[in-house]
C-alpha cells in the first residue's frame, strides 16, 4: 500500500534519508493532483479518540452494528502510526493527543479517489477520517471509514514502532521522541503536568495565594549559586536571571500576604548532570506565623497528597518503588555526623570531639585532614571550611549524607524512608533564623557551632527540598549580607549581594514566618522513576548541535 520508506527511521544515512524525503515530496504533489492540499487547515469539529473508546469499549459487535444502522458517525484526526493492506481492505492505526484507534477501510465503502489516495499516505502523515464505529472479526474496536481527508504530509519518515533509542536524538528532538516513544515519554510528561497541578491545588486549598515575581533581578540573591547575567539596554543596567524567588516572596509577606507561593523557573549558571539543568522549576511557599516544624508537617502532607493524585491516574508509577511515604524520619545533622564518624572514621571521631567541645575548630579540621581514608577531593572540601559550622556541614555532606538511603529503611529493608535533616549550621544558611540559644543549649549542650532552624529532605538519595524559619531581624540580615560580600572577596563566586531594599522591607517588620522550596523536576523524577532530569524536561539544555 504505502511506499517502502513509510516505516524507516530518519536515522538512516543522509543519502538514504534524502531519497525517502524526495519520495514523500512527490507524494505530496500527487495529493494535489487528487484535489487535496499537502498542508491543509480546516478540520471541522472533531471527536477525541479517547472519548470514542471510553463510550464504546464495553459494546459488543451486535450493539455497534445497531449504531451503524442508526448512522451514529464520528470524525477523528491524528497521525498515521501503522498502515497495512489486505486485498480490498486496508487498516490504519491513528493516534491523536488522547489515544489510538484503528481505521478500517473497505474499498466498497469509500470513493475511488480516497482508495487511490491511500497509496500516497505514509506512516507519520496526519489525516482526518469520518466513519461509523464497529468491531472487526478479531474483536478490535475500529472506525469504519466513510471518508478520509489528508491534512499534513510528513516529509521526514519516523522510526519503526519500537522507537528511536539514541538519547542524544531523543532529548534534542523531543518532538520526534514524543512521536516514536509515545507511550513512555508522553505518559511521563502528562504525569508531570498532573504533579504540578496537584501541588498548586494543595496550596490553593490551604489559602495560599499564587503570585508571580520577577525573573530579572538587579542583584544576586535568594540562594548561594552562580547566576546568569544580562544587560537591559533601555535602562542601561546589568541584571541577573533569578537564582530563586525567595526575597521577593518575603517582601510580600511583609506587605501583608500571609500565605504565598510561586511555581516558576529559576536559573543557575552551574554544571549539567543527571540531576542539574541550568534552568529548572521550583515551588516556593512562605507562611506567616509558622515555623520549620510546621513546614515539615505540611511537606509530609504535600508529598502524600501529590503522590496519591498521581497514582490514582498512573498506578504503574507506584510499582516496585525504592522508597515509601508511609513513614518519615527526622534527624539532626549533628546526630548524623556523630553516628558516622564514630562508627567509620576514628580519626575524625577525635576531630568531632573537639568540634563538639571547647576546642578550636581548626584543630578538628587538621584531625579530619589526617584521615587517610578520605579522597583528595574530600580533603579539599574539608580544607576550604572557614568556620566550625562550615566544617560540620562538610563532614555531614561527605560522610553522613551518602549513607541516608542505606541507614533508614523500612523494617523489611525493601524501601528507603525519607529523612528530614534538621538544624543546619548558621554559617551555611545566610537567610535562616538562628536557633534560640537557650533551646540550642537544651538540645545540644555546649558546642562550637551556631545552628539555625532549617531542614532539608532526602528521599532515595536525593535532596528534594529545603526549608527554614525565616530570619526577620533586619540588623542580623544586614550583617549576614556583609558576610556574603566578604566571602565574595575571598573567592566565593556563589555569594549573595547586599540587598538594601530587602533590608528596608524587613525594617517595616516581617511577621515570624517559615519558607519552603522544592525542586519540581526532582520531584517528578522521584515519583516517575526517571533516572535523569533530562527525562522530565521537555527541552533540556544541550550543547548546540554539531558542537564539540
Amino acid at each position: 500500500m504505502a511506499a517502502q520508506d513509510s516505516t524507516q527511521s530518519s536515522d538512516a544515512p543522509s543519502s538514504d534519508l534524502e531519497g525517502m524525503m524526495q519520495l514523500r515530496r512527490e507524494k505530496a504533489e500527487r495529493w494535489k493532483l487528487l484535489g487535496f492540499g499537502a498542508f491543509a487547515n480546516d478540520t471541522g469539529p472533531l471527536h477525541s479518540i479517547a472519548s470514542i473508546t471510553a463510550l464504546h469499549e464495553a459494546d459488543d459487535a451486535e450493539t455497534l452494528e445497531k449504531l451503524k444502522t442508526e448512522n451514529v458517525a464520528y470524525r477523528v484526526a491524528g497521525r498515521v502510526m501503522l498502515s497495512r493492506g489486505q486485498g480490498k481492505l486496508k487498516f490504519i492505526n491513528l493516534r491523536d493527543g488522547s489515544g489510538e484507534i484503528q481505521l478500517f477501510i473497505s474499498k466498497r465503502e469509500v470513493p475511488d479517489t480516497i482508495w487511490t489516495l491511500l497509496d500516497e499516505i505514509d506512516v507519520g502523515d496526519i489525516v482526518r477520517a469520518d466513519g461509523l464505529v464497529m468491531r472487526t472479526k478479531t474483536g478490535q474496536l475500529s472506525i469504519m471509514v466513510q471518508n478520509l481527508k489528508p491534512l499534513t504530509k510528513a516529509l521526514r519518515p519516523i522510526a519503526k514502532h519500537d522507537g528511536v533509542e539514541d538519547v542524544e536524538v531523543r532529548y534534542r528532538q523531543r518532538y520526534r521522541d514524543l512521536i516514536e516513544n509515545h507511550d513512555e515519554v508522553a505518559t511521563r510528561f502528562r504525569a508531570r503536568s498532573l504533579i504540578v497541578q496537584a501541588m498548586r491545588d494543595f496550596y490553593s486549598q490551604r489559602d495560599f495565594m499564587e503570585v508571580e515575581t520577577p525573573m530579572l533581578h538587579p542583584l544576586r540573591g535568594g540562594a548561594t549559586a552562580r547566576p546568569f547575567s544580562t544587560h537591559h539596554n533601555a535602562l542601561d543596567v546589568n541584571l541577573y536571571l533569578r537564582i530563586a524567588p525567595e526575597l521577593y516572596l518575603k517582601r510580600l509577606v511583609v506587605g501583608g500576604f500571609d500565605r504565598v507561593f510561586e511555581i516558576g523557573r529559576s536559573f543557575r549558571n552551574e554544571g549539567v548532570s543527571v540531576r542539574h539543568n541550568p534552568e529548572f522549576t521550583m515551588l516556593e511557599s512562605y507562611q506567616a506565623y509558622a515555623t520549620y516544624h510546621d513546614v515539615m508537617d505540611s511537606t509530609e502532607a504535600l508529598l502524600r497528597d501529590v503522590d496519591a493524585r498521581l497514582l490514582a491516574r498512573f498506578a504503574a508509577y507506584g510499582e516496585n518503588r525504592a522508597f515509601t511515604f508511609d513513614h518519615f524520619e527526622r534527624r539532626t545533622m549533628i546526630s548524623l555526623v556523630r553516628e558516622v564518624v564514630v562508627e567509620k572514621h576514628a580519626s575524625i571521631g577525635s576531630a568531632w570531639a573537639l568540634l563538639g567541645g571547647t576546642g578550636d575548630y581548626r584543630d578538628a579540621q587538621r584531625a579530619a585532614l589526617a584521615d587517610s581514608s578520605l579522597s583528595p577531593a574530600e580533603h579539599s572540601l574539608i580544607k576550604r571550611a572557614r568556620t566550625a559550622g562550615e566544617l560540620l556541614f562538610s563532614l555531614y555532606e561527605l560522610l553522613a549524607e551518602p549513607s541516608l538511603t542505606t541507614r533508614y529503611r523500612t523494617p523489611d529493608g525493601t524501601q528507603s524512608v525519607p529523612v528530614f535533616v534538621m538544624d543546619h549550621p548558621l554559617d551555611t544558611s545566610p537567610l535562616a533564623r538562628q536557633m534560640d540559644p537557650e533551646r540550642q543549649r537544651e538540645i545540644y549542650g555546649e558546642i562550637e557551632v551556631t545552628l539555625c532552624d532549617r531542614f532539608e529532605l532526602f528521599i532515595d538519595g536525593r535532596e528534594l527540598c529545603n526549608a527554614f524559619s525565616e530570619l526577620n531581624d533586619p540588623m542580623d540580615q544586614a550583617q549576614r549580607f556583609r558576610g556574603q560580600l566578604e566571602n565574595r572577596k575571598s573567592g566565593d563566586d556563589e555569594a549573595m549581594d547586599y540587598d538594601a531594599d530587602y533590608i528596608r522591607a524587613l525594617e517595616f517588620g516581617m511577621p515570624p514566618a517559615a519558607g519552603f522550596g522544592i525542586g519540581v523536576d526532582r520531584l517528578v523524577m522521584l515519583l516517575t522513576g526517571a533516572k535523569s532530569i533530562r527525562d522530565v524536561l521537555l527541552f533540556p539544555a544541550m550543547r548546540p548541535e554539531g558542537a564539540v
